[in-house]
């Protein structure tokens, strides 16, 4: 039986189809406002339900991308602001709000790559991990301006993202140098600048990001070499405020290795780590460089989270 475009939306998320956590965050967006579109509900209340079923779908395919959460709140956050509202003004209250967080998700990875750029000098040597659209759009965005850079990429294994990335910053004719992972201590002597994304950030300014960003952040930290996290503020975890811990998603083992030519084995396949905020000298945002320090106020101010919310 084929998929409807909800579940291929999930499925596609789930399996890494979809991957880097602003685009999981458009999708699920789109899910929602593709949901509207094709609802059979008669009713604001069924609307409503249908809506909540949806987004409980598409919130547990990727536990640590908070991204995705987010996107679900914003979008949906005038259903529960409207009590008396028939099921049309409902349907157009969704529809609008996926749009402008689409919109306003492409906009914020430009204005990050205009910010960030301004910090990155001519002549710099940067290293990436991953593949993140913040990361490259600074990246991208100062090799546009004129400076003379270099990148190194990570291959960021299991999965290989590095891989992407380097197909990225070679069609924008930015000289690259592609290492394995294992290979970053060696290599940071030569780099002024590490720049990688977020999957998720705490409330402390812990950075949650793919597996091998903590060790990186280890040799900057050791090699007195300047981290920068480029992300939108929707990915500021708001649970954290009361200390919850982000869940660290676990991934197929056979991402690693065919169990089949070793049954006996025992894989872990975590795919992010923890950085913490110490190693961390700024995190670019859409409204601007802050601290790690201010990422409560971020949580509190932007998304209204107060102790206590749920997402």
């Amino acid at each position: 039986m084929p998929k409807n475009e909800i579940e291929k939306i999930a499925d596609d998320i789930r399996t890494m189809r979809v991957r880097g956590a602003g685009r999981i965050a458009r999708a699920a967006a789109n899910a929602l406002k593709i949901a509207t579109a094709k609802t059979k509900a008669k009713t604001a209340a069924d609307f409503k339900r249908e809506i909540e079923h949806v987004s409980k779908i598409l919130i547990s395919t990727r536990p640590t991308a908070v991204s995705l959460p987010n996107a679900v709140r914003y979008v949906t956050l005038g259903l529960k602001q409207e009590h008396d509202s028939d099921l049309s003004a409902l349907k157009k209250i969704i529809a609008t709000r996926a749009d402008e967080f689409i919109n306003n998700s492409k906009e914020a990875v430009k204005r990050i790559g205009e910010i960030g750029a301004n910090r990155i000098s001519d002549g710099d040597v940067i290293l990436t991990h991953c593949n993140s659209e913040c990361a490259l759009s600074v990246i991208k965005t100062a090799f546009k301006k004129g400076k003379q850079i270099k990148v190194i990429a990570t291959e960021s294994r299991p999965v290989w993202q590095g891989r992407l990335t380097v197909r990225e910053l070679l069609k924008e004719g930015i000289p690259t140098t592609l290492i394995i992972d294992s290979a970053v201590r060696h290599f940071m002597r030569d780099v002024d600048e590490v720049i990688v994304g977020a999957d998720s950030i705490s409330a402390n300014g812990a950075v949650v990001n793919k597996i091998g960003t903590s060790t990186i952040a280890l040799a900057a930290h050791e090699a007195r070499v300047l981290f920068f996290v480029a992300a939108e503020t929707y990915k500021f975890h708001p649970e954290t405020l009361v200390g919850r811990l982000v869940k660290i998603e676990e991934r197929d083992p056979n991402e690693v290795v065919n169990l089949k030519s070793f049954p006996e084995l025992k894989v872990l396949n975590p795919a992010f780590d923890v950085t913490p905020a110490e190693y961390v000298d700024l995190i670019i945002t859409e409204r601007g460089i802050i601290p790690p320090s201010a990422a409560y106020s971020v949580i509190r101010d932007i998304f209204e989270w107060k102790p206590g919310d749920k997402i």
